[in-house]
C-alpha cells in the first residue's frame, strides 16, 4: 500500500460506524426502559393517589422518583442518540468520499492467471 492509498483510513472509519453503531442501539434500548420506567411510575402514582391498593407515602414519592428518573434519562439518551446518529453519517460520507477517490478498475481489466 502507498502512502496516498485510503484503504486503511477506510477500514478505520468503518470500524468507527460499528462502534458508533453499537452506541446507537445502547441508546434505544436505554429510551425504550425510561419510558417504560415513566409509565410504570406514572401508573403506580395515580393508584397510590385514587388509594386503589393502599400504597403509601412511600410509594407516591418513588413513583415521582421513577417518573422524574426516566424523563432525565430519556432526554439524556435521545440527545445522545442524535449527535451519535449525526456522527455516523459525517462517518459514512467521509467513507464515501474516500472510496470515490480511489481509482477503481474493473474486474475484466485484469490480467489472467494460471490455473
Amino acid at each position: 500500500m502507498t502512502e496516498d492509498d485510503p484503504t486503511d483510513e477506510i477500514a478505520d472509519i468503518e470500524d468507527r460506524i460499528e462502534r458508533l453503531a453499537e452506541i446507537a442501539e445502547r441508546c434505544r434500548k436505554y429510551i425504550l426502559a425510561s419510558k417504560i420506567a415513566i409509565g410504570s411510575g406514572a401508573v403506580l402514582l395515580l393508584a397510590t393517589i385514587l388509594g386503589l391498593f393502599g400504597f403509601g407515602q412511600t410509594a407516591a414519592l418513588g413513583s415521582i422518583a421513577l417518573v422524574l428518573g426516566g424523563i432525565v434519562s430519556l432526554g439524556s439518551n435521545i440527545s445522545t442518540l442524535r449527535q451519535t446518529d449525526h456522527a455516523i453519517g459525517a462517518a459514512e460520507a467521509r467513507r464515501s468520499a474516500l472510496i470515490g477517490s480511489i481509482d477503481l478498475r474493473v474486474v475484466a481489466d485484469t490480467p489472467m492467471k494460471l490455473v
